[in-house]
């Protein structure tokens, strides 16, 4: 099977790319894009290649040697998991390949917080503080300047150091025991009931309910940190709902999971309404000092959250009421598959 494996390509950054024949994965094509391999919004992956992640897509493009395409080089606009481990199997696919199962579990976990086996959760752990620079044992210096250019050195350095990664996740365990522990403790709650999960399946709505007396703790979420009581891998492992409440005593919280930002195949997850007159409708009636905002829709995980106070004087019964009433009516604002170019005009500075 090697033998029909393509060349492996180089990595150039994004903005360094010009008239060189690339392929793109995990993100938008360019002027001289060859080929795309990604689920983003509307993009020109060939059908026949379409996968749940970029990571997936990379795998079934090396699948189908009729479909190689004639590049110099591979790049993405972004760095995260799944961006790294699509990336990794055109820049090594010999050695991508040997890893298969594991990279795409992982490439799961990064971007919608479901896994199969607990080593691509670590794995992902291991990735997120590597790309943080309070915890990362990269040089300084690859954290240094603008985004774009964070960006590019993280790629050097990661496509570099994870053979070593994937041979010996245990050997970077100073990496991924805290979140690792969290997860398991989050796991443990769900199971024995703590933590309950209530779906409306009709709205493709889950309401978490978390014990109030549970501490909040830093996680990382697409390489981003905030705060959770429960680990979102532990969530999103129980429930394949889309859409997520989640209440912990007074403290109130609607989100959008990725998957509906994107292009999945193994499912379609409802379309996202936008929150903002829902925002409008909650500070109507919320007695609470704070105001309720909503996120733009167009981030790829937006919330509904109450802002300048932990605690929301809302029952939980008429939060979840106001919640579906609104998503049961609100029209569709986002579309991964009939989309706005202008739209991702944000997500693409970098």
């Amino acid at each position: 099977m090697t033998a029909l494996l393509p060349d492996p390509l180089e990595y150039v950054p994004y903005r360094e790319v010009r008239g060189r024949p690339n392929i793109i994965v995990d993100g938008p094509p360019q002027d001289a894009t060859v080929l795309t391999l990604s689920h983003w919004p509307v993009n020109t992956t060939p059908d026949s290649l379409k996968r749940d992640t970029s990571t997936a897509t990379v795998f079934a493009y090396l699948d189908a040697p009729s479909l190689h395409a004639h590049a110099e080089c591979v790049s993405n606009n972004h760095f995260d998991e799944d961006g790294l481990f699509s990336m990794f199997a055109l820049h090594q696919p010999e050695t991508a390949i040997e890893h298969r199962e594991l990279l795409q579990d992982a490439a799961l976990a990064g971007d919608f917080g479901t896994y199969t086996d607990l080593e691509a959760a670590r794995l992902c752990f291991v990735i997120e503080a590597f790309a943080d620079q309070r915890t990362s044992p990269l040089p300084p210096g690859t954290f240094a300047g603008c985004e774009r250019q964070q960006v590019a050195s993280l790629y050097r350095r990661m496509l570099d150091r994870l053979p070593e990664i994937l041979v010996d996740i245990d050997g970077f365990k100073a990496c991924w025991s805290e979140p690792d522990a969290h997860l398991a403790e989050s796991e443990a709650l769900i199971a024995d009931g703590r933590v309950k999960i209530e779906e409306y399946p009709e709205l493709d709505l889950a309401v978490v309910m978390i014990p109030e007396d549970l501490s909040m703790r830093t996680v990382r979420r697409y390489l981003q940190s905030e705060q959770g009581a429960v680990h979102p891998f532990a969530i999103h492992n129980a429930t394949d709902c889309n859409r997520i409440i989640r209440a912990q005593g007074g403290r109130l919280e609607f989100q959008y999971r990725y998957d509906s930002w994107l292009q999945v195949v193994s499912r379609r997850p409802l379309l996202r309404a936008d929150l903002s007159a829902l925002a409008e409708r909650l500070n109507a009636i919320e007695s609470a000092y704070g105001t309720w905002r909503s996120e733009k829709i167009t981030q790829v995980v937006p919330r509904l959250y109450l802002e300048g106070t932990e605690k929301s004087e809302l029952p939980l019964e008429r939060f979840i009421d106001e919640v579906r009433a609104y998503l049961t009516t609100a029209p569709v604002a986002w579309d991964p598959y009939d989309w706005d170019s202008r739209a991702m005009s944000d997500r693409d500075e970098c």
